[in-house]
């Protein structure tokens, strides 16, 4: 099918057409021509007041359920909410059953997702099981396809586990990725430890559960001289810390979850389940450290911090819900309802887009004649209420029904997959 997109702003930051209005034909998956005024022959025509065009959107770091968890998500069901959100491809984190530790678990994300119309990358577990004790055959995943690894959700307690680690991938450059949860110090609190948490009767979750393992892998990473990706920061000590590293040339990147920039822990006083995430939502201090942090390029990646539960993890009293909420289908417009007055559009699509594939050393998109399309669609004036019906996960746990929201995903084009939220 020809397709051609009428009358768009392209978004581009690094190609000399960023900023233009233009049209682009596609046809069998490649982009034809792109020039203004184009005949559309016998093209299907996409066209909406406000339509922007980008290199296809990423996420690093994606929760599924499959294999072994299907119940919550299925590979079919992630890559329908990841192309409602507007992303192209994801990396798949490796909290599954069995755990993706070995490369078959790599080769079987990699056949059972070919055929649909988001790439999915997988990431290779650090450890055996994710149980944080014995290290996985690193080398023989990274040569089977992994792009990173990680014991995604699990974070690595074990400081010794994350240098082998670290020193391990050094041979191939390979990436590691870790969330920055200290157990010992959370010590079972449910919500930021703050004001909020003390009226509400909630044992809280400190800063200093997250600073003290952004400071630990950070001196792992300068000690080892490898790559550390510290994934989904919340507070302002981190963001301190990393911007401080970063100045001092250790090889540290680092994102944040949109949610994270749109509500603080004031939010959770009605005591929704929903809201109850990893990293928490904190105070509005630190969510204008973490704008800062974006805006001066500490923080490389807003992240939809997708998890995906079954109600029974969910629907229950406060103390007892697993923490988690999906988040592919609502990640841009959150962050772009989150930053729009502080950030360029330019600067928020590098943050999901350029920085991610970057960092994973994926090919590059190129928006221009000859390439493959790889294409997000959206209009970023728009304003939208998510409603039940737009999510396409199977899991439902959102905090976001009902709320408006600015920055619209009108759909995407990968190679010959068009898919639309119209």
């Amino acid at each position: 099918m020809d397709v051609l997109i009428r009358n768009a702003k392209i978004i581009a930051p690094q190609a000399s057409l960023n900023g233009k209005q233009m049209d682009i034909m596609i046809s069998g998956g490649e982009i034809m021509e792109i020039a203004k005024n184009i005949a559309p022959g016998n093209a299907k025509i996409i066209e909406a007041k406000g339509l922007h065009v980008s290199p296809g959107w990423f996420d690093i770091g994606v929760q599924t359920g499959d294999p072994g968890l299907e119940h919550r998500e299925d590979l079919s069901t992630v890559s329908a909410a990841a192309s409602a959100g507007g992303f192209t491809g994801i990396a798949c984190y490796p909290n599954t059953d069995p755990v993706t530790d070995s490369k078959s678990g790599i080769h079987y994300l990699q056949q059972n997702s070919r055929d649909l119309a988001v790439d999915c990358f997988p990431i290779g577990a650090l450890s055996e099981g994710c149980k944080g004790k014995d290290i996985t055959e690193l080398y023989d995943m990274h040569k089977a396809g992994a792009c990173a690894f990680s014991d995604g959700n699990h974070s690595v307690q074990h400081a010794g586990l994350m240098l082998r680690g670290l020193l391990y991938v050094k041979a191939f450059d390979g990436l590691v990725i870790n969330h920055p949860h200290d157990e010992t110090l959370a010590a079972n609190g449910q919500m930021h430890e703050g004001y909020v948490s003390t009226t509400m009767g909630v044992r809280g979750i400190s800063s200093l559960t997250e600073a003290i393992m952004v400071q630990r892998d950070i001196e792992l990473a300068e000690y080892s001289g490898s790559r550390v990706h510290i994934a989904n920061i919340s507070s302002r000590e981190s963001v301190e810390k990393i911007r401080k590293a970063k100045t001092d040339g250790i090889k540290v990147t680092t994102s944040v979850p949109a949610l994270n920039l749109l509500m603080d822990d004031s939010a959770l006083t009605g005591f929704d389940s929903n809201l109850k995430v990893l990293p928490p939502l904190r105070s509005e201090g630190d969510i204008e450290a973490l704008k800062a942090g974006l805006k001066d390029g500490t923080i490389d990646i807003i992240t939809s911090n997708h998890v995906p539960l079954e109600e029974e993890a969910k629907k229950l009293e406060f103390p007892y819900a697993d923490f988690g909420a999906i988040g592919l289908e609502t990640a841009f417009s959150v962050a772009y309802s989150s930053l729009k007055d502080s950030l360029s559009i330019e600067e928020i699509v590098d943050k999901i887009s350029g920085n991610p594939r970057q960092l994973l050393k994926l090919s590059s998109i190129k928006l221009e004649k000859g390439s493959k399309a790889n294409l997000t669609l959206f209009i970023p004036a728009a304003k939208w209420t998510v409603a039940k019906n737009d999510i396409r996960s199977r899991s439902n746990n959102t905090p976001l029904i009902g709320k408006e929201l600015e920055g619209k995903v009108l759909g995407i084009i990968n190679g010959t997959n068009v898919i639309l939220n119209i």
